[in-house]
C-alpha cells in the first residue's frame, strides 16, 4: 500500500476563479466560503471567484483565499477518493499552507485556523508595508553560490537572504527592493539560468517580517491548537510535528525564518511517502516535486 501524504499550497498560487467551479458542484464547498466571509467580514467568494487580481494578491487577501479554497479542495478529494483521505497518514504546507496542514490534521478548528490565516495575512501585510521590499526566485545555481550572489548584491543597511529552499536550482532570496534590484545582473554573472521578480508585497522570511512577530504571537496564544492526529511537516526544521504547543512556537518562527521545502520533501521521500496530493489552486507543489524526485507522483486536487 501506498504511503500517503497531503501537501497544502502557499501564497502565489492564487488566482482569480478559484473553487468557483468546486462552489457551484459542491455544497460543502460553498457553505465553507459562506461561513469564511461571515468571519472575515468580507466577500471572499467574491473576491476568489471574480478577482479583480490586485485585490485576491494582496497578502491579506490571498492567505485566506488559500486556506479556504485549500480545505474547501479536501471535502472533493473525500467525495471523489474517501480512501485517500483516510490512507492518509502526514501532511506539509508551504508556508501559509502550513496552517491549512494544520487545520486538516485536527490540530486547530476551521473558523479558528482562518483567524489565524487572517491575523497573519494582515500583519505580514503591514510589515512589508514599512519597508521597500521584494523577493527573487533565482533559477539554476545551488545554495552556496546563491548565497554569494546576496552577499554581493546586498546593499548597505538593507537585508538579503535566502528565503525559500524550494526544489534543486530554485532558491528564493528575500530583502530590501535596492538589494533585490542588484540580483539579475550579479546572478547572470555566476551562471543562473535566470531570475524572475516576483509578485508579492515585500521581503518574506527575512527579519523584514519582524514587526508582525507580536500580532501573530498574541493571536496564537488566543487560540488553541490541539495535538494532530497525523504529523505535520514543519518549514522551519523539515521535521514532523504533532504537539500543540510545538506548532505555535514553530508558527511564530516560520514568518522571519527560511522555508525548508526542499528538505521537507527530501525527508518525507526518506521516510518512505511514495504518493502525494497538492491539495488547492495550482500545481506549484507538484511542479516542485517532480524536480526532487521525478518518479514519485503528485495528484493536483484543485481548489
Amino acid at each position: 500500500m501506498s504511503k500517503i501524504a497531503f501537501l497544502f499550497p502557499g501564497q502565489g498560487a492564487q488566482t482569480v476563479g478559484m473553487a468557483k467551479e468546486l462552489c457551484q458542484q459542491l455544497p460543502a464547498a460553498k457553505q465553507m466560503f459562506d461561513q469564511a466571509g461571515g468571519i472575515l467580514g468580507y466577500d471572499l467568494a467574491d473576491i476568489c471567484f471574480n478577482g479583480p487580481a490586485e485585490k485576491l494578491n494582496t497578502t491579506a487577501v490571498a492567505q485566506p483565499a488559500l486556506y479556504v479554497s485549500s480545505l474547501a479542495a479536501l471535502e472533493k478529494l473525500k467525495q471523489e477518493k474517501p480512501e485517500a483521505v483516510e490512507n492518509c497518514v502526514a501532511a506539509a504546507g508551504l508556508s501559509l499552507g502550513e496552517y491549512t496542514a494544520i487545520a486538516f490534521a485536527g490540530g486547530v478548528s476551521f473558523e479558528d485556523g482562518l483567524r489565524l490565516v487572517q491575523k497573519r495575512g494582515e500583519a505580514m501585510q503591514a510589515a512589508a508595508d514599512k519597508v521597500a521590499s521584494s523577493m527573487v526566485s533565482v533559477l539554476g545555481l545551488d545554495a552556496e553560490k546563491t548565497q554569494a550572489v546576496c552577499d554581493e548584491a546586498r546593499v548597505e543597511g538593507e537585508c538579503l537572504v535566502l528565503a525559500n529552499f524550494l526544489c534543486p536550482g530554485n532558491i528564493v532570496v528575500s530583502g530590501g527592493q535596492a538589494s533585490c534590484d542588484r540580483v539579475g545582473e550579479i546572478a547572470k554573472a555566476a551562471g543562473a539560468m535566470k531570475t524572475i521578480p516576483l509578485a508579492v508585497a515585500g521581503a518574506f522570511h527575512t527579519p523584514i517580517m519582524e514587526p508582525a512577530v507580536g500580532e501573530l504571537t498574541e493571536a496564537l496564544n488566543n487560540v488553541s491548537i490541539s495535538a494532530t492526529r497525523l504529523p505535520v511537516y514543519s518549514n522551519v526544521d523539515a521535521a514532523p510535528h504533532t504537539e500543540g504547543e510545538s506548532f505555535k512556537d514553530l508558527l511564530v518562527k516560520q514568518v522571519c525564518a527560511p522555508v525548508r521545502w526542499n528538505q521537507t520533501m527530501d525527508r518525507m521521500i526518506e521516510e518512505g511517502f511514495d504518493q502525494f496530493y497538492e491539495v488547492g489552486n495550482g500545481r506549484v507543489l507538484t511542479s516542485l516535486l517532480k524536480r526532487i524526485k521525478r518518479k514519485i507522483p503528485c495528484e493536483p486536487v484543485l481548489g
